[in-house]
């Protein structure tokens, strides 16, 4: 256990090191070109996700990401301004942007490493409090093409670190495990495709009774409904995540609580963010709810830089996250479950012949 717990501590220092990088390279980005906060935000998401998912990639797959990762980017900065004019289609867009990725599972290991990148800007479109800000802040969004620049940043930051650690750390990059054999699966419709129905249910669910019951914190519902749904494999782990997300969702509320009972304000809460997301990373590998504790309690710092009373909020995020999940759970339950595992029918093997023999019925010598 202490082995892991270092290797982890080392994992989350890359990814720290390469966010606080890419927050640098932001912030002067923004002062240069008179960006909104959301803008430093975003390139903080951005290079988040990308360390944690792109460890392992390969010069191909790292060139992929350079041309995809700022395309999508500049595509959600659109669907954000949709959303902020436009709600009900904003959603719309949203929804297919989030479960397409999903869909094109089905084509094989590059089409899943492709959905990947495509799916990094939505999720930081959740993060990042474009759509959700005052409509008097949202006239200065960042828009597509700064979007565009900043996943540039966030593919610099991310793989510059990483490059260095893999060159002079004293750990490298553990190697990517290799696909297993693809099975043609005689479930239908596909686990792709299921697991794709089930995201646009639980996402679209989620955008109309966020609104309906949270207002504008609609975010948080949504980005619950698509944690708690995503990676689905069956029935029992949506419903683990479900509740490990709300469970560490109850525990930031607490400590978020005793931080804005300080008084904590400014750059000083930028600090105890940075500092809660790294010890968030560092225990995930251990269980996701600490990495949903301190997920809650960075984004309530979030809202207070941002000029909203993040303790009034708490209840609400909570109300908003319990929704998410039970959406996520109850359509991974009821709509076209996926199994846990591989049918019978699919997962046995095809018999062949050799030739010279002959076969026979069962139960005749």
């Amino acid at each position: 256990m202490t082995a892991k717990l270092i290797r982890n501590a080392y994992e989350a220092a890359l990814t720290m090191t390469a966010v606080l990088l890419c927050w640098a390279a932001a912030l002067r980005l923004e002062g240069a070109a008179g960006l909104h906060t959301d803008s430093v935000v975003l390139a903080v998401a951005l290079a988040f996700v990308l360390a944690r998912s792109g460890r392992t990639a390969d010069a191909r797959e790292r060139l992929t990401a350079l041309v995809l990762l700022p395309a999508v980017a500049a595509v959600c900065a659109l669907v954000g301004h949709l959303i902020a004019a436009h709600y009900a289609m904003g959603a719309a867009v949203f929804t297919a942007g989030i479960s397409l990725p999903i869909w094109i599972r089905r084509y094989g290991p590059a089409a899943t490493r492709a959905g990947t990148l495509m799916t990094l800007p939505f999720v930081a479109l959740l993060v990042v409090p474009g759509p959700a800000l005052p409509s008097e802040a949202q006239g200065a969004l960042v828009n597509w093409a700064w979007s565009a620049l900043i996943g540039v940043l966030a593919c610099g930051s991310v793989w510059l670190v990483q490059g260095l650690a893999d060159t002079y750390g004293p750990w490298p990059a553990e190697p990517a495990t290799a696909p297993s054999p693809r099975r043609l699966s005689r479930l239908r419709p596909r686990p792709s495709t299921r697991m794709a129905l089930q995201m646009a249910v639980a996402v679209a669910a989620a955008f109309a009774l966020g609104r309906l019951l949270f207002d504008h914190h609609w975010p948080w519902a949504v980005l619950t409904a698509y944690v708690v749904g995503s990676g689905n494999r069956g029935r029992t782990d949506v419903l683990r995540k479900g509740v490990e997300r709300f469970a560490g969702a109850c525990a930031g509320t607490l400590l978020a609580t005793g931080v804005a009972a300080l008084g904590i304000t400014g750059h000083t809460a930028v600090a105890v963010m940075f500092a809660v997301l790294a010890v968030a990373l560092w225990l995930r590998p251990l269980n996701y709810a600490y990495w949903a504790a301190g997920m809650t309690t960075a984004l309530s710092l979030l809202l207070g830089y941002f000029g909203q009373d993040a303790s009034s909020l708490l209840p609400t995020r909570l109300a908003a996250i319990a929704v998410g999940a039970a959406l996520s759970v109850a359509v991974a339950w009821w709509l076209l479950p996926v199994p846990k595992r591989p049918t019978p029918s699919a997962a046995r093997p095809v018999p062949t012949r050799t030739p010279g023999t002959h076969s026979r019925s069962r139960g005749r010598p």
